[in-house]
């Protein structure tokens, strides 16, 4: 499926009367169901505090990592560094944090409302280096959109 047919499905998604738990879930089945090489979509969220990514709604496989430290892995880096992060081939990466050996590739994009990272979209792929600048400016209106919600 084309991004562009799929924004307005996300805007409807926003726009329901569904709490902000069940949207994000929602959100999440919508990008697993229609991008093939989107095989574990979720969302994290920053506390601040604690410096920790907390995981959220999401689609896919069980992960033990529910709870993140800034800085860690793909998620912790972007929750420090504030940009996106795509990694085309996941064994390739130092400071990757192994979820499953199906896992190949993953993006990440901070999530912001009122200009502060408050988490991000995680996407992992089991197809290595999948994801093109589509992928990073999609996900981008998906996190706008979702930042309505905060």
């Amino acid at each position: 499926m084309e991004f562009e047919s799929i924004k307005p499905l996300v805007k409807n998604i926003i726009n329901s009367n569904d709490d902000k738990d069940e949207k994000l879930t929602r959100i999440c089945q919508l990008l697993h169901d229609s991008v093939s090489y989107y095989n574990w979509v979720g969302f994290y969220f920053a506390n601040q505090e604690t410096k920790t990514l907390h995981l959220g709604p999401y689609v896919g496989a069980e992960t033990d990592h529910t709870v993140i430290p800034f800085g860690k892995g793909i998620c912790g880096q972007v929750a420090e560094s504030n940009a996106n992060f795509v990694v085309p081939d996941v064994s390739a990466q130092d400071n990757y944090i192994a979820c499953s050996f199906t896992v190949k590739s993953e993006i990440v994009v901070p999530l912001f409302v009122n200009e502060i990272n408050i988490g991000q979209i995680d996407i992992d792929s089991h197809v290595i280096d999948p994801f093109t600048e589509a992928d990073e400016h999609f996900l981008e209106f998906v996190n706008k959109q979702v930042a309505s919600l905060f």
